[in-house]
């Protein structure tokens, strides 16, 4: 696998409370972790056993150092991982302890402009999958430019600048965004109108309600998982994709694989930042009661 995109440096806090002009929210407890889209997904790939390479951009300066460190600890290959001008991305988080929902602001640094060298080129043609988050999005073109075929997964959680779905085999936004990128309220028909646009796959997160997965012919509608405990939903979707690919790697079935993934994000949702309760992988094969 190779995972493109943004890895930043989270700050996270946990407090109750809106944010209001000239206001002051106390919070009780606050934490600091390595975070992003991609970055993530190819850390829950790295717990899970999947061979994975991490290419993107961050500024030359301590907290890049600091995240490519946290990456390799994981077991990433960072090799693509380069310094570049401009700042690292960072992001503040405050999440709400009774709920686990997060509110995120970030910058995204130096991670906004990447052109791949000929190196990461040829580690995107070998790879089995590319995984890429709305700012790695913006190398597929490349990649297909360049004939290389390997299917590209689209992390489509968030707004995606220029968004081709023709460029992509598997797109996996949130039920929300999938609706507002469709232009419609019914999820079938948001279903339908993805995939002609282009991907054989389309995966759909949707909070409790677990995820949706749409190939030709066939939906699938998976249930949630209950996570052991309710800490934050920061970074879950992240894990999802990391997972949902691990599985179909691994040789799963849609079903399968959407069951292993729904299991890894609720497991991940039991820590306050992103990365902290990822699974293992014999972990995760406990938890979600696959026999594979």
């Amino acid at each position: 696998m190779v995972c493109i995109g943004v890895a930043c440096h989270d700050t996270i806090a946990v407090a109750a409370g809106a944010v209001v002009p000239d206001g002051r929210i106390v919070a009780s407890e606050i934490v600091e972790a390595g975070g992003g889209n991609a970055a993530t997904a190819a850390v829950a790939l790295a717990r899970l056993g999947i061979g994975v390479s991490f290419i993107g951009r961050v500024g030359r300066d301590e907290t890049g150092e600091r995240i490519g460190a946290g990456l390799a600890g994981e077991g990433v290959d960072v090799a693509g991982l380069k310094g570049t001008e401009g700042r690292t991305g960072r992001s503040v988080i405050i999440v709400n302890p009774e709920t686990g929902q997060r509110s995120i602001v970030t910058y995204s640094g130096a991670a906004v402009t990447m052109t791949l060298t000929v190196d990461e080129l040829e580690a995107c043609a070998a790879a089995e999958w590319v995984h890429v988050d709305q700012t790695g999005f913006r190398v597929v073109r490349q990649l297909r430019e360049a004939g290389i075929q390997t299917p590209v997964s689209l992390d489509g959680g968030t707004v995606v600048a220029g968004l081709d779905l023709g460029l992509v085999d598997m797109y996996a936004p949130t039920r929300n965004e999938l609706l507002r990128t469709m232009g419609t309220g019914d999820l079938e028909e948001a279903l339908g109108r993805a995939l002609a646009a282009g991907p054989r796959m389309v995966a759909v997160t949707c909070g409790e309600e677990g995820s949706v997965g749409a190939v030709r012919g066939e939906v699938l509608r998976v249930p949630a998982f209950a996570p052991p405990v309710m800490v934050s939903t920061l970074g879950a979707g992240d894990v999802f994709h990391g997972a949902l690919l691990a599985g179909l790697v691994e040789g799963m079935g849609v079903g399968d694989a959407l069951r292993y993934a729904n299991g890894a994000a609720a497991l991940a949702c039991r820590a306050m930042d992103g990365r902290s309760g990822i699974p293992g992988r014999g972990e995760l094969r406990g938890f979600v009661g696959l026999d594979f």
